[in-house]
């Protein structure tokens, strides 16, 4: 919608000069590509609560302080639970003729206690009645279950960006949804959820008790890119499972058509993890530029994205590419000089893939609890939190989840930046991520559009998740529009407008 479908629109008063200041800088003189390598190269795999995402806390506390900013932390938000990390994985098909599998250990999953070899058997039960057939007959073995559909070949490009007919789809008005006897209900879909989880459980009891040795699974993704998961419980009192692998499409389709075919199929295997079990705690990393002006500086403008990965790659797209785009924006308002009124606040979330813990956590401990709505005295304080967490891909404009009142303000915010791109900015909410803890308690939360490039097909939790798919240029962009919109929603006179205070949930 442009400015004019807007009732006495007031105008923005934008800093044009700094804004000059932050492109030239962001554009030319970018650091978020040398971020982007230590957060994922140097620190690895980030799974919540492992090795690797306390290197890259501490390593980001350091580099944040180093640029300075101030009150540069790991800040506890609660527990999370066990972290856990792979040491050494290896599988390989040995009969009817030896070939390398592209597979990895599921997370949380045990180790094989040492080398081991196996003979595959297919177990085919969708519910707990098929599964005495089984007993007997599937001690030391390798289980591996049917493909529920064929892989298929995609005929589009793998890595696309928004066209502008896409954009303008994104900007109009969502028809209402048609009722349909065919139409799944929510209800029902948790249930057939919850009936799967409740089986998936009695299946694995029934594995480890016939003292199956492995299990292989396969969650999607093709040309030797599988998407990932968690095999176990991250609990510290999390009940025993089996070790499991999850692989290729390729490779476990062949397991399963030998085996279909009655022809002998043997592995060999080896599978290291370790568990943390020290520190149960999660961590934020937090810091800050503090504000300028006497009366405003005590309120806050945030923005952060998680820090968290999963483990079969280095979670650049998802979502190192988010981080190093915040690191980047603070970075450029420090190296401009920026002055903002209003103090800044940058934080790098944990537990995000297992829950949006450490954002819902952060703002249940600060600024309100969403199921009672009780709000603390920082609820007030925030003007707006910032997200980015869709990938590599260039911001082509912002989502305001509702927020009608913001669009105004966020397209002039937005208008010069056209050149690079970014040009819409939306009513309709997405979720997903982390912006979401904010939006719950009524905190302006927003997250931006974003060129998709591969992210669902290639990246997002995969184990082809690494810094060859970031895209430097796309990077660089994002740093300048986030730091540009912060800049301006520290220095404006006004806090953003909010939205109504949404109800305290139904206990």
């Amino acid at each position: 919608m442009s400015l004019t479908g807007y009732a006495q629109v007031a105008t923005e008063n934008l800093d044009q000069a700094m804004l000059d200041k932050i492109k030239q800088e962001g554009l030319n003189k970018s650091q978020v590509m040398q971020t982007a390598f230590y957060l994922t190269d140097v620190s690895g795999p980030r799974l919540s609560n492992s090795v690797g995402l306390r290197n890259a806390e501490d390593w980001a506390v350091k580099k944040l302080s180093s640029w300075g900013l101030v009150k540069a932390q790991r800040e506890a938000w609660g527990t999370f639970g066990q972290g856990w990390e792979i040491q050494k994985s290896y599988l390989a098909m040995t009969t009817p003729y030896y070939d390398q599998l592209i597979a990895a250990p599921k997370a949380w999953t045990p180790g094989t206690n040492g080398p081991a070899t196996g003979q595959v058997v297919l177990v085919n039960a969708t519910k707990e009645e098929d599964l005495p057939q089984y007993a007997g007959k599937l001690k030391n073995r390798i289980v591996i279950t049917p493909l529920t559909e064929p892989m298929k070949t995609s005929f589009e490009p793998d890595a696309k960006r928004y066209t502008e007919e896409d954009l303008a789809k994104l900007i109009a008005p969502v028809a209402p949804r048609t009722p349909s006897p065919t139409n799944t209900s929510n209800e029902d879909r948790i249930a057939i959820y919850r009936g799967r989880l409740a089986f998936r459980n009695h299946l694995n009891e029934f594995l480890q008790k016939e003292g199956a040795s492995l299990v292989l699974s396969y969650r999607g993704g093709t040309h030797g890119t599988f998407f990932t998961s968690n095999g176990a419980s991250y609990a510290a009192n999390a009940p025993t499972a089996l070790p499991e692998f999850e692989m290729s499409g390729e490779d476990y389709g062949r397991l399963v058509r030998l085996v279909e075919a009655g022809i002998p199929v043997n592995l060999e295997f080896e599978s290291k993890t370790r568990f943390q079990n020290s520190d149960l705690q999660g961590y934020n990393v937090i810091a800050e530029i503090p504000g300028s002006d006497k009366k405003l500086k005590s309120e806050i403008v945030m923005l952060g994205g998680h820090l968290d990965s999963w483990h079969t790659a280095t979670g650049a797209t998802d979502n190192a590419a988010g981080c190093a785009v915040m690191m980047e924006a603070v970075r450029i308002l420090k190296a401009v000089n920026a002055k903002p009124k209003r103090t800044i606040r940058i934080a790098l979330w944990s537990g995000e893939e297992q829950g949006i813990h450490g954002s819902r956590n952060y703002v249940k401990n600060h600024f309100a609890d969403p199921a009672t709505m009780a709000l603390k005295p920082e609820h007030d304080l925030v003007s707006a939190y910032f997200n980015l967490d869709n990938g590599t891909g260039k911001i082509r404009g912002i989502y305001t989840q509702g927020n009608e009142a913001i669009n105004p303000i966020f397209q002039q915010w937005l208008a010069p930046f056209k050149d690079l791109g970014a040009t819409i900015v939306t009513n309709r909410n997405t979720g997903g991520t982390d912006h979401l803890a904010f939006d719950a308690v009524g905190i302006p939360g927003f997250q931006f559009v974003q060129d998709a490039i591969e992210y669902g097909t290639r990246t997002h939790h995969t184990n082809q998740d690494t810094y060859e798919r970031l895209q430097a240029d796309d990077l660089k962009q994002a740093s300048v529009i986030v730091a540009s919109l912060v800049y301006n929603a520290a220095n404006r006179k006004e806090k953003l407008p909010r939205k109504p205070l949404p109800q305290k949930k139904d206990a």
